[in-house]
C-alpha cells in the first residue's frame, strides 16, 4: 500500500487537437487543480502556465520523450494522476510512446482521464483532495516466471 498525499502530483498531457479543450477544462477547474503539483509535456505545460498563472513542471514535448519522462515518474510513484486528452481520430508518429504511457498508468494503478467527462468525474471526487491509500499491484508471480 502506498499513501498518496492530499497534495498530489498530476500530469497533464494534450495532443494538438485537444490542447484547447484541456486548457478550458484546467481554467474551469483552476481552484481545485492548482492546489496540487502540476506536471506536463512541453507545449502543454507552457500553455497551462500562461493560462493558469501557476508554475507547471514541464517535461520535453511528447514526441521528444516527454511521455516517457512522465511514464518514468509514474513507475517511481512520483505522479499520482494522469489527465491525458489524447486525439483518438489521428494517428501520431509517437503512438507507441502514448500506449506505453497509458500502460504504465494502468500497471501502477493511478487514475487516468482521457477525456473531459472523465476528468470532470476525477477532479470532483472527494478522493482528489484527500490522502488516499493506494493498493500496489503484486507483480511478484509475474516476475518470478522469468527467474530460473
Amino acid at each position: 500500500m502506498l499513501i498518496i498525499p492530499e497534495k498530489k502530483s498530476i500530469a497533464l498531457v494534450a495532443h494538438d487537437n485537444k490542447k484547447k479543450d484541456l486548457l478550458e477544462w484546467a481554467l474551469y477547474n483552476k481552484g481545485s487543480l492548482c492546489a496540487h503539483h502540476l506536471f506536463a509535456t512541453g507545449t502543454t505545460g507552457s500553455l497551462l502556465q500562461e493560462t493558469l498563472g501557476v508554475p507547471v513542471h514541464c517535461f520535453n514535448s511528447g514526441p521528444f520523450g516527454g511521455d516517457q519522462q512522465i511514464g518514468a515518474d509514474i513507475s517511481e510513484g512520483k505522479i499520482h494522476a494522469l489527465i491525458f486528452f489524447w486525439d483518438p481520430l489521428n494517428q501520431l508518429p509517437h503512438d507507441p510512446d502514448i500506449k506505453a504511457l497509458l500502460r504504465l498508468a494502468a500497471v501502477w494503478n493511478i487514475p487516468v482521464a482521457c477525456n473531459r467527462a472523465t476528468a470532470d468525474f476525477l477532479i470532483s471526487s472527494p478522493l482528489f483532495s484527500q490522502e488516499y491509500k493506494k493498493l500496489l499491484p503484486d507483480y511478484g508471480p509475474y516476475l518470478n516466471r522469468f527467474k530460473k
